[in-house]
């Protein structure tokens, strides 16, 4: 029978070659700090396989490996764990978080070996953890087959790779907005020099001038509608959380829809339980929620004899879901890469940025806004729901 401890350096070996390939993902991503959680992980692991392999093997007994050997190898790894810059802990039967290295503990500000851990790093589902002003990604790595069931925990700094993602946003933006105010000024520029040579034309005035203006206000109108809705997507402001139910706040959304939609739009709720509460910003979910209310109304109202939307909650480990559905002809493959793009719009009056906002919200609040694999167009909306 293959031995416990050849077992062991098996899954050690196959956990290097995953920790290699996620590290090498990460590199290509742009995810450092990732990288460097991998390669402390790797080097653990190797440490592993090459114990396992020193140790002899065989029919008959083996020699005793000399004890200082081993505990110098030991040594060495916990040295080398406690250098690591990342904080690392391990939870252990799902209950006792142990502190692993220095970095963890000056982030947790404790000597102790067992931390009184923030519930987040207790919730498999969860994500993210606010801890110390700062955010801070969770990365876990199961080491069943190992010894003591397990979890090793990783608390990855994500604010630079934060800060450089916006650094790309806001370029990207400047070059988006930039592109359609000259789109919007182009043809008001031209049109005015045609009303202008219109004004010198005695003869064909009172034919050309009208129609150039009336296009010429058209078009300014337009480019007042994308300053404005730049203006309502540059100043959204920080949530304000608070403890809030979320039965009344689906009863405000049934309300709003009824009074917008009538009977042409039917509305199918499942709402959350009445206790249920989260550490919201109550009125920008109710923001994002009645975009995504507006958006499958409008879809089902286009698409389908008998439009329908519907609205339902349900809570995942530590983390609230509100999906917003429609029975309408759903989004194009060519655009469910686009869809949460600033300014971008398949309608003819549309903003294009409903979903934008919605997720941007739905981020602010530790959470994300996504557009779910089906058919029909389905959208969830994640939230930590804390409380």
């Amino acid at each position: 029978m293959i031995s416990k401890r050849l077992l062991g350096a098996l899954a050690a070996a196959i956990g290097l070659l995953v920790a290699g390939a996620a590290g090498a993902l990460a590199w290509r991503e742009g995810f450092y700090g990732t990288v460097l959680f991998c390669s402390i992980a790797a080097f653990w692991l190797a440490g592993i396989v090459g114990w396992s392999a020193m140790e002899p093997r065989g029919t008959t007994a083996a020699a005793p490996v000399p004890h200082r050997d081993t505990e110098g190898d030991r040594i060495m790894l916990r040295a080398l764990l406690d250098q690591a810059p990342i904080p690392m802990l391990a939870v252990e039967g799902g209950r006792r978080v142990r502190v692993l290295n220095r970095a963890a503990r000056q982030l947790f500000a404790t000597d102790d070996v067992v931390l009184a851990a923030p519930a987040a790093l207790m919730g498999a589902d969860a994500a993210r953890l606010r801890h110390g002003d700062r955010n801070w990604r969770i990365d876990r790595v199961e080491t069943e087959g190992l010894g003591t069931a397990r979890t090793i925990v990783a608390l990855i700094d994500v604010e630079p790779e934060e800060r450089a993602a916006e650094a790309r946003a806001v370029r990207e933006m400047l070059q988006l907005l930039g592109h359609e105010v000259m789109n919007g000024l182009s043809p008001i520029a031209s049109l005015a020099e045609s009303a202008l040579a219109a004004h010198h034309a005695p003869d064909r005035r009172d034919d050309l001038l009208p129609e150039i203006l009336g296009t010429l206000a058209r078009r300014a109108e337009a480019l007042q509608r994308f300053s404005e809705a730049y203006r309502q997507m540059a100043q959204l402001p920080a949530p304000e959380l608070r403890p809030a139910p979320l039965a009344p706040l689906f009863d405000d959304l049934t309300r709003l829809f009824a009074i917008e939609w009538g009977d042409r739009v039917r509305l199918v709720v499942s709402p959350p339980e009445e206790a249920l509460v989260a550490l919201i910003d109550g009125d920008q979910i109710t923001q994002a929620l009645w975009s995504l209310l507006r958006n499958a109304a409008e879809a089902a109202l286009d698409h389908s004899p008998a439009p329908q939307a519907e609205l339902r909650a349900n809570v995942t480990g530590q983390s609230l879901v509100v999906e917003v559905r429609d029975n309408g002809a759903g989004i194009a493959p060519e655009n469910r890469d686009a869809i949460f793009r600033a300014f971008f719009t398949t309608k003819p009056a549309g903003s294009g940025i409903g979903l934008y906002i919605a997720r941007q919200i739905a981020r602010a609040h530790g959470g994300d806004l996504t557009l779910l694999d089906e058919a029909q167009t389905a959208f969830a909306l994640r939230i930590a729901r804390a409380v």
